[in-house]
């Protein structure tokens, strides 16, 4: 019976992928400063830029995603993305399963409040964190794709390209869908998007580098051996 031999780089991408789904969501629940690149809210009267810790794992996630479409096509990346949604709607449902769950008489009173106010999470931030998690990496995908079929190939720039409008959907479909009719959104979205942005051409292209470099070594060692 023939065996089907996943390479290498796509077990490894894939496994990265799924722990920075589930761990994306609980690490959103820290506000981070961007040191002098806060600044730059002031500039456009939103006040200095800040941005949920989450976003750290979600540009590994697109950078991950890329990486897959560049080294193996943009169909595996785009399943690499759907598949994603088995992680991420399970850790949400465990997350609803253990806050559920009565606590042990014997935890802190203090403890279990912190992780009651970590853990939880309204409906709508659940399922705005999943729709926008959904459409922003397909669109990624597909525009890093798009833009290297066209002709376009300068890795950098269709990495920076494609994250920051991915970003810039993913913002305005989670505020909009988590926030909306809360409190007035408007400041959050421009903070959020700025913050985004600027983080996506900074750190995305050299990390998709990273990743074709560590796959492009993996699948070579495979076929030495």
């Amino acid at each position: 019976m023939d065996t089907i031999r996943l390479p290498r780089s796509l077990f490894f991408l894939s496994i990265f992928y799924g722990g920075m789904v589930c761990i994306a969501g609980v690490l959103g629940n820290k506000q981070v400063a961007l040191g002098p690149i806060s600044q730059i809210g002031n500039w456009v009267g939103v006040g200095p830029l800040a941005v949920e810790a989450g976003i750290f794992a979600f540009l590994l996630l697109v950078s991950v995603s890329s990486a897959v479409a560049e080294l193996h096509g943009p169909d595996t990346a785009r399943r690499l993305v759907v598949v994603g949604f088995v992680p991420l709607i399970v850790s949400v449902l465990l997350s609803v399963l253990v806050l559920a769950l009565p606590a042990s008489p014997s935890m802190a009173p203090d403890r279990l409040n912190a992780f009651a106010l970590m853990m939880g999470g309204t409906p709508r931030i659940w399922l705005g964190g999943i729709i926008a998690y959904g459409i922003s990496q397909i669109l990624n995908v597909t525009i890093f794709s798009a833009l290297k079929s066209g002709g376009g190939k300068l890795l950098w720039l269709r990495a920076a390209v494609a994250s920051v409008l991915s970003q810039i959907a993913d913002t305005l479909i989670f505020v909009s869908i988590a926030f909306y009719g809360v409190f007035p959104i408007g400041e959050l979205l421009v903070g959020q998007m700025l913050s985004k942005v600027v983080l996506s051409i900074v750190l995305v292209p050299a990390l998709i580098y990273l990743f074709v470099a560590i796959g492009r070594s993996l699948d070579r060692r495979r076929a030495l051996n």
